[in-house]
């Protein structure tokens, strides 16, 4: 099972931060991939672990991609990430060098998603944790999700569910359907992040 770097392991989070600042400036300067050595780095990077990448520029969301389960050492994890967050978000255009100087980044590290039973909308609500709940959910072939850090720009429940079905493509008010159509999943998260670095929407 993933274990998450301890908050208080101020040099484990910077190394991931790091990691993905290396990552991000040489796809984008020179379009090749890094790949960390393993075998200079803490054990527990070398363990498989899920994380984001959050980029902004001057607190406007710039890309944001992740994997909410564990399939490569966290190390390499983080590092793919920063990649795909500059290169492969759809609501973005691929980040330019001109830009590397305005952008910073966030590094967020994720639990196993556990499936959260619910009996109708109003027991989902109640069940979730503002601040401290991600949220991912599942219809049919469409999935998305909200970090923990959401929680400060949209603290109420609903609106929180509403915004991930519309970032998933997901009918709103398929969370109100009986039988239940929509699978919810929760998990709780670490985010270690650049100086400078504004969470959007803030």
């Amino acid at each position: 099972m993933m274990r998450k770097p301890d908050m208080s392991d101020e040099k484990t989070a910077a190394t991931l931060v790091q990691i993905a600042r290396h990552s991000l400036e040489i796809f984008v300067r020179e379009g090749t991939r890094h790949e960390p050595t393993l075998a200079d780095l803490p054990e527990l990077l070398q363990e498989p672990g899920a994380s984001f990448v959050t980029l902004t520029d001057h607190g406007r969301l710039r890309g944001c991609i992740g994997n909410t389960q564990a399939r490569w050492a966290l190390a390499r994890d983080v590092a793919r990430n920063a990649v795909s967050a500059a290169s492969r978000d759809p609501r973005f255009p691929p980040v330019t060098a001109v830009e590397l100087a305005d952008i910073r980044l966030e590094v967020t590290i994720l639990t196993p998603p556990r499936l959260l039973p619910y009996t109708d909308f109003d027991d989902l609500c109640a069940k979730l944790r503002p601040g401290i709940d991600g949220v991912m959910l599942t219809w049919q072939e469409r999935r998305g999700l909200l970090l923990p850090q959401v929680w400060r720009r949209i603290p109420q429940p609903a609106q929180f569910l509403e915004a991930i079905t519309y970032k998933a493509g997901i009918p709103y008010r398929n969370l109100r359907h009986h039988p239940l159509s929509v699978e919810v999943h929760t998990f709780q998260a670490q985010h270690f992040h650049e100086e400078g670095y504004q969470e959007p929407g803030d």
